[in-house]
């Protein structure tokens, strides 16, 4: 088993994001909120056997997680093949899918039978009317039957939350509620200023600490799970029933200097870190006759000198606000979420 290549900062290439399309059936207020958007060229997509080959030369680097994003990557057509030669690759100890679920429970059987072993579904609400406003979308029971459907076939599964103030923190004890019901973990986000997330202001976000306090209140004592030389993103914590759940506190609370995560677009542009204002060009290189043996030299040699904290950055400013505006977006695709990925 290969030794990850430690960054600048020693932190370790170990868990990858692979996009595989920058669409989404959904258009969500925190990702997606304008009415038009600039698209990457189908044609500049990575084809499967692109994507896979790129994954080989990262778990050859030591990455042992991949998760498949978007956009939604179940508008990606097929995926399930992705999955399959994805699976036939030994040095990958967690292959996951995050989707907002709206196509899982007709594709779930298929994902499952091709290797996939754990799902993430966002949920931001147990409401439909709410969900209407929030998604701008009618098919909120969709959603549900997909997280019964990943149940059903008993993969792993958690659930995502992006809590904002005034719009779904009110949810906080139901959601835990209904994560318990249908055995899932569930992980609460703070609402981060990056990406397409135009219409951000620091009054929206509600904090890990705040989250935390509405939380005893409700459910009584909460428990921190110490997880040393854990670098997952959430923090996660047991209710007095046992029940455990997570909350990423990007915004407050960075964990910038434990992060061995980087993304790849599903145009094959590779990005560091996710409020890095450029990536590299994997695309180029990989159509233009690379050898593996250079490709992994210029991944090697691209993280060693990584230093990227974005997050730590953004938070140490003196105001802040959105992190692109309307136009800056829509001059390149890829400063979009739904891009690169979250």
């Amino acid at each position: 088993m290969a030794e990850p290549v430690l960054d600048a900062l020693g932190r370790p290439l170990g868990s990858l994001r692979l996009s595989v399309t920058d669409r989404c059936n959904l258009r969500c207020s925190y990702c997606m909120p304008e009415e038009d958007y600039a698209w990457l060229p189908r044609e500049s997509l990575l084809t499967f056997e692109e994507l896979s080959r790129l994954t080989r030369l990262f778990t050859s680097l030591g990455a042992r997680k991949v998760r498949l994003t978007g956009g939604e990557p179940l508008l990606r057509r097929d995926l399930p093949e992705l999955v399959r030669m994805l699976s036939l690759d030994p040095e990958i100890d967690d292959l996951a899918l995050t989707t907002n679920g709206l196509l899982l429970s007709r594709q779930i059987d298929a994902l499952a039978g091709a290797g996939l072993r754990r799902v993430t579904v966002s949920l931001d609400t147990l409401s439909p009317e709410r969900f209407l406003s929030l998604a701008r979308s009618p098919r909120h029971a969709d959603v549900l039957d997909g997280i019964e459907a990943v149940e059903r076939r008993a993969l792993g599964l958690k659930l995502n939350t992006v809590v904002m103030r005034g719009v779904n923190d009110d949810e906080l004890v139901p959601l835990l509620r209904f994560a318990k019901q249908h055995g899932a973990e569930l992980r609460f986000i703070e609402y981060m200023d990056v990406g397409g997330a135009t219409g951000w202001s620091e009054e929206y976000v509600v904090s890990r600490a705040e989250m935390l306090g509405r939380i005893r209140t409700e459910l009584g004592g909460v428990e921190e799970i110490s997880e040393p030389g854990s670098r997952a993103p959430a923090e996660r914590f047991r209710l007095a029933d046992g029940q455990t759940f997570g909350i990423i506190a990007s915004t407050t609370a960075p964990f910038c200097r434990t992060c061995d995560r980087s993304r790849i677009t599903a145009d094959g542009t590779w990005f560091l870190c996710l409020y890095a204002a450029e990536g590299l060009d994997l695309r180029a290189p990989l159509r233009d006759g690379a050898t593996d043996d250079e490709l992994r030299r210029l991944i090697a040699r691209h993280w060693a000198e990584r230093k990227d904290r974005g997050a730590e950055l953004r938070a140490e400013a003196p105001a802040r606000a959105p992190l692109y505006q309307l136009t800056s977006l829509r001059a390149d695709p890829h400063r979009e979420m739904h891009t690169r990925g979250g």
